[in-house]
């Protein structure tokens, strides 16, 4: 989780690899989401599940399932 400043809504970063078609070369490419979190329970650096739903805002498709990892 990278962000959690309005109310309700937290930031996703997902990252994940692809692989260059010409070079073959892997590198890193991240999306991210807009999730509703409606206990106000994710916090930054959290690592978090999250599923699509239904759309709730104009950005938030989506929403936190359960925290996975608690940051330190």
């Amino acid at each position: 989780m990278v962000a959690s400043g309005a109310e309700k809504t937290i930031t996703v970063l997902v990252e994940r690899l692809v692989e260059h078609r010409l070079y073959k070369r892997r590198y890193r490419k991240s999306t991210r989401f807009s999730v509703h979190d409606e206990k106000n329970e994710g916090r930054v650096g959290d690592r978090v599940q999250i599923e699509e739903c239904r759309p709730l805002s104009r950005t938030k498709r989506f929403r936190l399932l359960k925290v996975v990892e608690r940051a330190t």
